[in-house]
């Protein structure tokens, strides 16, 4: 039987993210993707002019439905909130549909480059990170995880040597990690049952031996830190979070290691970057994946 992961996040009519990325993704990688929109956007919101329909108050009519329907998840991947009261209705999802054998993704989207996001709030902050310890596996670009750890985004991009760079969001990562299991007893019953918690951090401004302009994406787990470079081609386009994420989880969902698929994400994104920048995409527009998301396919044959 297929699998599938419910997708909770908003549907941009341009920006090629959220919902519209996340689907193309999920699908091409075999898993079944269930959408359940946080908000209706004419585009997203790095536009200078769009209109949002806010779905707060449809998210629960969503998971009253789906439960009516004996609804599994193997996956539950939350991106784009429109509110902290959202959140709020994610955590009444993750109590109905959580089991077991659910993996939760959190990206925890919330601004890039430094800079917030117009939603933003330090209310909506404090419940990101309440969602965050509650997630297996959790997706922050530098700007989100500066955020969820009250760190200093200017000082750490200023750090000009790579191998201290990665050392410092590393520990920042693993503030992020649930204490150890013999102090598994000041955890409510849900975290004691999770997996290993997993993190990536996302956009990472780094260089390579060579002086090489490297964007990376570091692995951090209970023992694991591994940083995964890719050439810097172009600038930053809309959805790219929204793409690796759901690869992530596509991936997790058919049996990928996270590792595996960090490589394989990035590979993707850097493809689809390249051939966005060529052709000198606006980077509102997003980047034209589509052409590569044969890439995600497992054991794929070409034949021509």
């Amino acid at each position: 039987m297929t699998k599938k992961i419910a997708v909770i996040n908003d549907l941009s009519g341009f920006g090629r993210c959220s919902l519209t990325a996340a689907i193309s993704v999920i699908s091409a990688m075999g898993i079944q993707a269930c959408p359940l929109p946080t908000a209706i956007l004419t585009a997203q919101t790095g536009y200078p002019h769009y209109y949002l329909d806010d779905y707060t108050d449809k998210m629960d009519i969503y998971r009253q439905e789906w439960q009516k329907m004996g609804q599994h998840f193997d996956g539950i991947y939350t991106g784009f909130v429109a509110s902290e009261a959202q959140i709020d209705q994610i955590f009444h999802f993750i109590d109905t549909f959580y089991t077991s054998d659910t993996f939760l993704l959190v990206d925890p989207v919330m601004g890039d480059d430094g800079i917030k996001y117009d939603m933003f709030t330090p209310k909506l902050l404090e419940k990101m990170n309440a969602l965050v310890r509650e997630a297996d596996i959790i997706t922050p670009n530098l700007t989100e995880l500066c955020l969820l750890t009250d760190a200093d985004y200017d000082a750490i991009i200023d750090i000009a040597d790579t191998r201290i760079l990665i050392d410092v969001i590393g520990e920042l990562a693993s503030t992020l990690l649930p204490p150890d299991s013999d102090n598994s007893n000041t955890l409510d019953s849900r975290q004691t049952s999770k997996k290993e918690k997993e993190i990536i951090v996302t956009g990472i401004h780094c260089k390579n031996e060579h002086g090489q302009k490297m964007m990376g994406n570091l692995y951090v787990s209970k023992d694991t830190r591994k940083l995964f470079a890719f050439p810097h081609v172009g600038g930053s386009y809309s959805g790219t979070g929204d793409l690796f994420a759901s690869c992530i989880a596509a991936g997790k969902c058919r049996g990928d290691g996270i590792p595996e698929l960090i490589q394989l994400s990035g590979t993707f994104l850097e493809q689809a970057i390249k051939d966005s920048a060529e052709e000198n995409v606006p980077y509102p527009d997003g980047t034209n994946y589509e052409k590569y998301l044969y890439m995600l396919i497992k054991n794929r044959v070409l034949t021509l």
